[in-house]
């Protein structure tokens, strides 16, 4: 049985991205690991079929804490033998490559989820872009997000076009049609917005995920209030202390009438559903994950002309782009959008998602492509 090891910093990425791909790599003959900082909770939800164990690793600049995890590491790899080692996210992507090679495991894959160089100016970016480099050097393939982030990973020289590659359409694990179920729309939309306070006709844009500058939140608070009075948005997530956006921007929002306000939900389908449109104004993105989970419930968005998003839609039939960062250019989309037919536009949306993105096919796919990087038989 072929041993493999997913690495991550924190719980969180494998809660988000990865726990369906590596069941089913254990149901189909991987002996499968995960690797992260131990919360006391991620080994139980992993579950019997996977092995976890807990390693420290800083996220940010800790030089010691780098030291500690790469030894920690090596010496992990180097007991247990495993087959491949796939690292995700930055931090533990450079020492998660560095321990690999050390203990001589043979399949190095960086699973890249976006270019974290790109929100960075000045020496950071050339740091950030270095251990990138470092990464992808010691790895033996890379496996980007979406093919977009592939070609500018290539541009910039972060590592060579002919190492790299996508797996299937991209995304970091698909969409669950089962959760995300289009069947459901039309009730959960009526059912929430009755528990909010919104009538039938008001028109809601949504933002879904963390609330800080990179994220675009500012444009969009500043395009939404350009807007005509019957617009309404609902925000989804948490407001973080670093990259808040601007205070007079956010303390506007959260004394509108017209914006409403809400934490992280278990339930976030039910909130694609309510909404009219999704507005995803991220100025940097691995691929975009809460687009196509929009999508598949069947609500077309709005989304920032970036590597990533740009292949979680079909312009202008499922989704509308605008440049990154331009106020004027969202602002004129988001008034675009309402003169569209929204109904054949969340069709189309629900259709693309459905067919390239079923997180069943892409598991099916993540297993062929993991047999072929270790020399096996795709239809054993």
């Amino acid at each position: 049985m072929k041993k493999i090891c997913y690495v991550v910093t924190i719980p969180l990425t494998i809660r988000a991205f990865f726990i369906p791909q590596l069941r089913y790599l254990a149901a189909h003959g991987f002996d499968v690991t995960v690797v992260c900082r131990d919360d006391g909770r991620i080994g139980e939800e992993l579950g019997g079929s996977i092995h976890f164990h807990g390693i420290e690793m800083p996220r940010g600049m800790s030089v010691m804490g780098s030291l500690r995890a790469v030894s920690r590491l090596t010496a992990f790899f180097k007991e247990q033998r495993f087959d491949l080692i796939q690292y995700s996210t930055p931090n533990a992507a450079l020492y998660a490559s560095i321990a690999a090679k050390r203990a001589g495991c043979g399949v190095r894959c960086y699973h890249l989820m976006g270019n974290r160089f790109l929100g960075a100016g000045g020496l950071g970016r050339q740091f950030l872009k270095a251990m990138d480099k470092l990464a992808c050097r010691l790895s033996t393939t890379i496996e980007c997000v979406s093919p977009s982030n592939l070609e500018l990973g290539a541009a910039e020289g972060v590592y060579p076009r002919e190492k790299a590659s996508v797996v299937w359409n991209g995304s970091s694990g698909g969409v669950d049609l089962k959760k995300f179920d289009l069947r459901r729309r039309e009730v959960w939309r009526s059912e929430l917005r009755r528990e909010l306070g919104y009538e039938e006709t008001d028109f809601i844009y949504g933002c879904v995920g963390r609330i800080n500058r990179d994220k675009g939140v500012n444009e969009l608070l500043e395009a939404f209030f350009r807007l005509r009075e019957d617009a309404k948005l609902f925000i989804i997530g948490s407001l973080e202390k670093d990259g808040a956006p601007d205070a007079a921007l956010w303390k506007k929002a959260a004394e509108s009438p017209r914006v409403q306000i809400h934490g992280p939900v278990e339930d976030v389908e039910r909130y694609y559903a309510m909404l009219d449109v999704l507005v995803f104004p991220s100025h940097r993105e691995g691929f975009g994950n809460v687009v196509l989970e929009a999508a598949a419930m069947g609500t077309p968005a709005i989304v920032a002309e970036i590597p990533g998003p740009i292949d979680a839609i079909v312009a202008e039939e499922t989704a509308i782009c605008f440049p990154s960062r331009n106020v004027e250019e969202l602002t004129a989309a988001m008034e675009r959008i309402r003169r569209r037919d929204l109904r054949q536009m969340g069709a189309a949306a629900a259709a693309f998602a459905a067919g390239a993105f079923d997180s069943e096919l892409l598991c099916r796919k993540i297993l062929e492509r993991k047999r072929r990087l270790l020399g096996m038989d795709s239809a054993s």
